[in-house]
């Protein structure tokens, strides 16, 4: 069963910027699309990217447009999210989702409900 483990959030200022990865076991995450997705306190957890199974295509929320970027290396097995000119409303636990390419599910890559495994999540804090 393939296990996704988050890693390189913590406590910035506003404008700096921060990188993301999900390491992959258990499985070769070239079978996977993956996505990141964030949940701030009292809020539901919402898309925030997602990366198709070869990397031809690249989701992104409104609000991170321009400034995050998902990218994968199948080589290390790893998801990485790149952000830059991080604000305060940034600021949420980040996790990393991946969806088989075997899954019989409709693919959206905004949907939570689209991926099967997540990781455990990453704090990401921004001050002003």
């Amino acid at each position: 069963q393939l296990q996704l483990v988050d890693s390189g959030g913590g406590s910035v200022q506003a404008g700096t910027s921060l990188r993301l990865s999900c390491a992959a076991s258990g499985g070769a995450i070239s079978d996977y699309a993956m996505g990141w997705f964030r949940q701030a306190p009292g809020k539901e957890r919402e898309f925030v990217a997602a990366i198709d199974w070869n990397a031809y295509n690249t989701w992104y929320a409104d609000s991170v447009q321009g400034r995050f970027t998902i990218s994968r290396d199948n080589a290390k097995n790893a998801v990485y999210l790149q952000m830059s000119s991080l604000n305060p409303e940034d600021t949420a636990i980040y996790y990393c989702a991946a969806r088989g390419s075997s899954s019989s599910r409709i693919y959206n890559p905004r949907s939570k409900t689209t991926y099967d495994y997540w990781g455990q999540g990453t704090q990401v804090t921004v001050s002003s």
